[in-house]
């Protein structure tokens, strides 16, 4: 089945606002972007913002599909999935089009903890979390949930420093060294939890 104009319309906003940006984008770009007409955006969007939250809750869901199918095939021990979630973000890292974590972004950019931008852009990391703490459980560690937050702490950073240092100054650190000394860091904090 062909996607909808509405999915279109989502993912368009989802290529042009991980991009550009939230506040750098406009509508124009986004529907320019999707050859999609302001009175189709507006007949299954009331704003900007409802059409950003779309984009991050699509974002969200195809991230985390593709990392769980990603882990699952690479892994059955629960411990190995935990390091082939740094694997997958290790892919993220080496994509040409890698331009930083689009959640980290949002939470930049709308400050407000009330804005339900905000609230999707932790949603997510919550949701990451809660599927790390998960694999600990199944890996037999006693503090999952205080190993869980560690463990995305050292991917959302790997993320940020490839974007911020990595893009711009590749000699000084490649985007794919910063996920390969998460990587390294989250074996160390994993076998700790073990011991």
């Amino acid at each position: 089945m062909p996607p909808s104009r509405r999915e279109e319309l989502i993912d368009a906003a989802m290529k042009v606002f991980q991009k550009n940006g939230f506040h750098g984008t406009s509508l124009d770009k986004v529907l320019q972007e999707g050859g999609i007409s302001r009175m189709t955006m507006y007949n299954h969007f009331k704003s900007k913002d409802e059409l950003i939250v779309a984009a991050l809750r699509r974002s969200d869901e195809i991230f985390r599909n593709d990392m769980m199918k990603f882990v699952e095939r690479r892994a059955d021990d629960p411990i190995e999935r935990l390091l082939a979630v740094f694997d997958f973000h290790l892919s993220v890292l080496e994509d040409e089009n890698f331009c930083g974590c689009m959640f980290v972004n949002a939470a930049g950019e709308f400050n407000d903890p009330e804005s339900q931008i905000r609230r999707v852009a932790a949603d997510h990391k919550r949701e990451i979390v809660r599927y790390l703490s998960n694999l600990c459980r199944q890996g037999g560690i006693k503090d999952s949930d205080a190993l869980a937050v560690q463990l995305v702490m050292l991917l959302s950073g790997s993320i940020v420093m490839a974007h911020v240092v990595g893009k711009v100054d590749a000699q000084q650190l490649k985007p794919v060294d910063a996920g390969n000394l998460a990587r390294l860091a989250a074996e160390t904090l994993i076998a700790a939890a073990r011991s």
